[in-house]
């Protein structure tokens, strides 16, 4: 398998406890977090990862060159902000196959992503989402989905509350459709891709239940350094 892993945010959130380098690469227990999600990655089948990067990309690039472990890196260089999506597209340059595993380089979900490939060949979707279930989707808007698990709308944060199924930030994106000519230049994966397409075009949600952290925000990174501290590498 081969993913790719948005690396180019600038972290904004959490310039109070990192200023230096980039989210993706702060530290958790004197390791870069990269390199848990890399460690995941690997023990999940994956053998090659593009990172789409941007902002001091140079950190990024001087720590791991083109190897980690048994995990060959590549790397898309963005030379103006592009998006998710554009970040995304420019990435699939790179990958050799016709279909990607995507995700965040700032968050860790522990998603089955052999089971989580073989759902989406089998639905022979675009793309298919990992959704996780939540008690209360209010914080964070809604995924909609029918009893064959086809995406059928999306609902912005504080819409409605209640229990109900959440994006993860995990994902499998056929390469062909990100192609189209639609999608060009800077964009949303989320709001210019999935919720606009998502009528017309076959969008899954696989529902998983792992472990998920994301450290986007100083009081997350520091629950990092606390519960990453259990992890093998």
């Amino acid at each position: 398998m081969e993913a790719i892993v948005l690396a180019g945010g600038f972290g904004t959130r959490l310039q109070k406890v990192v200023s230096d380098v980039p989210k993706s690469m702060a530290r958790i227990n004197q390791r870069p977090f990269l390199e848990y999600l890399f460690d995941y990655l690997i023990s999940q089948g994956v053998h090659k990862v593009v990172l789409s990067v941007g902002y001091k990309h140079e950190t990024i690039s001087s720590h791991f060159n083109d190897k980690y472990k048994s995990l060959e890196i590549a790397y898309a260089v963005e030379t103006e902000p592009l998006g998710t999506g554009g970040g995304i597209r420019l990435s699939f340059w790179k990958i050799e196959g016709p279909r990607a595993l995507v995700m965040n380089g700032d968050s860790l979900f522990k998603v089955d992503y052999p089971a989580l490939m073989e759902f989406h060949l089998k639905k022979k979707a675009d793309a298919t989402l990992a959704l996780r279930k939540l008690t209360d989707t209010g914080r964070y808007g809604r995924v909609s989905v029918n009893k064959t698990r086809r995406i059928t709308g999306f609902e912005e944060k504080g819409a409605s509350s209640g229990p109900g199924f959440i994006n993860g930030g995990v994902y499998v994106i056929e390469k062909s459709f990100l192609m189209n000519p639609d999608f060009r230049g800077r964009f949303s994966i989320e709001k210019d891709c999935f919720e606009p397409f998502c009528a017309d075009s076959g969008f899954y949600g696989f529902p998983a239940d792992g472990y998920f952290l994301d450290i986007g925000i100083p009081e997350d990174y520091l629950k990092a350094q606390h519960e990453f501290a259990t992890f093998k590498d």
